[in-house]
């Protein structure tokens, strides 16, 4: 009777579906987010967000994810009119039920672009260009806690360091990254190369990466930051033009950087910043997303309406797949 009991028990448990991951992509000429199976590439959910949404970011526990409404989209597109209507909301989706849960409005701060989780899920980062500020939130009720004007021009893309004490900023029309001292409120702006933007910190929180798109010269560069003094430790050639987003691998050891311009991928290893491989994607890359075992990377083509789909160990594009129009931003649900 026990075992009886043990082999219904084991079989109950097998029944349970296990939740999968998801991979969550911006489309922002249709206003969306689309929840993506990372395996099988079908889009299982279309989700309402305010116009022109440009980055998203997940709880740690993947239930929540927030997208900020910048409110502008056709944004590269040839033959296309710019469309800018600045936005001032962030929307709450619930992952779990695959709906909007709810719309937190910023008040003063408009154009939210830039968007971050803590790790444990309870506070918001935002940067606001349209303030020039970046805001700190509750992230169960939207509510205001603080926020920092950082007195740059297009403050556009943020990320925390491992401890989260402090943030970093790229600031496109200044050419710099904004340094916020969340312990002392302490706000100070490097000068790293025209139009900074694409940012990321190392897994081992010891450098901050920033891609200088450099739109009057022929290449870009890569600006790398001690996290520990705030010096510049070099800059160097992107390997493309328009350097605009920047993504370490999980254990850290290679930096992809997509180069909008040149429709390619650049590959860095992270230790001597020598460029290893170039990759070709689509039209006009920006969004670079890595799953969590760094085993693939995938790559917005926003002028092409296509994700690609790489193998990040044989440096080559596995395969491409469709979200909307204008896929950007995007982000990891566990």
């Amino acid at each position: 009777m026990k075992s009886r009991i043990c082999v219904l028990m084991l079989l109950c448990a097998l029944a349970v579906p296990v939740q999968a991951d998801t991979l969550i992509v911006l489309n922002k000429s249709d206003h969306e987010a689309a929840m993506v199976d990372p395996e099988t590439l079908a889009v299982v959910a279309k989700l309402p967000t305010g116009k022109g949404p440009h980055e998203v970011a997940v709880t740690p526990d993947g239930r929540w994810a927030f997208v900020s409404n910048y409110g502008s989209f056709a944004v590269f597109r040839e033959g296309e009119r710019p469309q800018m209507q600045p936005g001032s909301t962030l929307t709450v989706l619930d992952l779990k039920a695959k709906k909007v849960h709810a719309t937190y409005d910023l008040g003063e701060f408009r154009q939210p672009h830039g968007i971050v989780a803590s790790r444990d899920g309870k506070l918001i980062w935002a940067t606001c260009e349209g303030t020039q500020a970046v805001v700190e939130l509750e992230a169960a009720t939207g509510k205001i806690l603080r926020h920092w004007k950082t007195g740059q021009n297009v403050s556009h893309m943020v990320v925390p360091t491992r401890d989260e004490k402090k943030l970093y900023v790229a600031n496109i029309g200044s050419g710099s990254v904004t340094v916020i001292d969340r312990m002392t409120n302490s706000v100070k702006s490097i000068a790293t190369g025209q139009g900074a933007e694409g940012i990321d910190v190392s897994p081992d929180g010891k450098e901050v990466w920033v891609a200088n798109r450099e739109m009057e010269r022929p290449a870009g560069t890569i600006t790398v930051i001690d996290v520990a003094t705030d010096a510049i430790v070099t800059t160097f050639e992107s390997g493309g033009q328009m350097p605009i987003r920047v993504k370490f691998t999980p254990n850290g050891k290679e930096v992809f950087v997509s180069n909008a311009r040149s429709n390619s991928v650049t590959v860095f290893d992270a230790a001597t910043h020598k460029l290893v491989a170039t990759i070709e994607v689509g039209a006009v890359p920006v969004g670079i997303q890595m799953t969590p075992d760094g085993k693939r990377a995938f790559v917005a083509n926003t002028n092409d309406n296509r994700v690609s789909v790489l193998d990040v160990l044989g440096r080559k594009v596995l395969r491409t797949f469709e979200t909307g129009r204008e896929p950007d931003g995007m982000a990891w649900a566990r």
